[in-house]
């Protein structure tokens, strides 16, 4: 019986609400490290016009 959850791959896509929600936390200096990791990962699946 394997770990097949590790081997499956998820297509999430973060909303355009919380996409912006994130980045206006990576632009606030006084958020922390760990709410700015949070913040790019859910940039980093979202879907929008300047990514390539």
């Amino acid at each position: 019986m394997g770990d097949d959850m590790s081997k499956k791959s998820t297509s999430k896509v973060t909303s355009s609400k919380v996409a912006t929600k994130a980045s206006a936390a990576l632009k606030d200096g006084r958020s922390s490290a760990r709410t700015k990791s949070i913040a790019g990962s859910a940039l980093a699946q979202a879907k929008g016009k300047d990514k390539k």
